[in-house]
């Protein structure tokens, strides 16, 4: 999805307790513009409802810390910035494993900074904030990037010739969230200085740390095909999407 194919401007859920942060954000993303304040609330029930491109969620909400809901929201297909003042690297960290599509530090946001980390978001395209490029460089095995266990079963089954959406199928989430853990795959090996822009490279790269094992690349056989059926397309059999 990408903004100019869009149309009209990518909406966005806050939740947030804080008035004065409201209000900040409300000014940010006034009309006219790319992006639209679509709904706030200071807890997650209070704007769950609401469709919205993209969930702009505040981690400390009413005395309570809500690092437990980003997986929960996330599996259920809502693309989620995290958007708080605890930029600590761990807290960064647990949050992108929990499939959050970026993590925006309150101390050094700007109106421009968050818009393009919005837009970036809501096209799924990779993001890297200044707190998330933290987090990656300070992780205890730079050069060996750890990947969260969605991240490396999207791998896996992606290189098991899988097409995004045959792998979005299997594991019960989005199409779109499965870009998202191949690109953050992407982008942690980018940042521990070893770039793997094609998936032959991010395979080989994966087998080479051990966080995929050479014997579980097998071929992907759809249960139609073993059942005589025409087997289904693999992604590249269709050609690059």
């Amino acid at each position: 999805m990408d903004q100019q194919h869009l149309a009209g401007p990518v909406t966005v859920a806050l939740v947030e307790d804080h008035q004065v942060v409201v209000d900040g954000v409300r000014s940010w993303f006034a009309p006219p513009g790319p992006v639209e304040l679509v709904a706030q609330g200071p807890t997650i029930e209070s704007v769950r409802d609401v469709p919205a491109d993209v969930l702009l969620l505040d981690l400390h909400l009413n005395g309570t810390m809500v690092i437990d809901r980003v997986a929960e929201l996330c599996g259920g297909g809502q693309r989620v910035i995290v958007f708080s003042e605890h930029e600590e690297p761990e807290t960064v960290r647990v949050v992108l494993d929990a499939g959050a599509s970026a993590f925006i530090g309150k101390g050094r946001a700007t109106r421009e900074s968050c818009l393009e980390t919005v837009l970036e978001v809501a096209a799924d395209r990779p993001s890297v904030t200044p707190p998330m490029a933290q987090a990656i460089a300070t992780d205890e095995s730079p050069h060996r990037p750890q990947l969260s266990d969605k991240e490396r079963a999207a791998l896996l089954f992606w290189f098991q010739s899988m097409s995004k959406a045959s792998v979005a199928a299997r594991m019960g989430i989005k199409e779109r969230t499965v870009r998202q853990y191949i690109d953050r795959a992407r982008v942690k090996y980018a940042a521990a200085g070893r770039p793997a822009p094609t998936k032959e490279k991010l395979l080989i790269c994966a087998i080479q740390d051990g966080l995929i094992r050479p014997d579980e690349v097998k071929v992907y056989t759809s249960l139609a095909a073993r059942a005589g059926e025409e087997p289904v397309p693999s992604e590249e059999a269709r050609g690059p999407r």
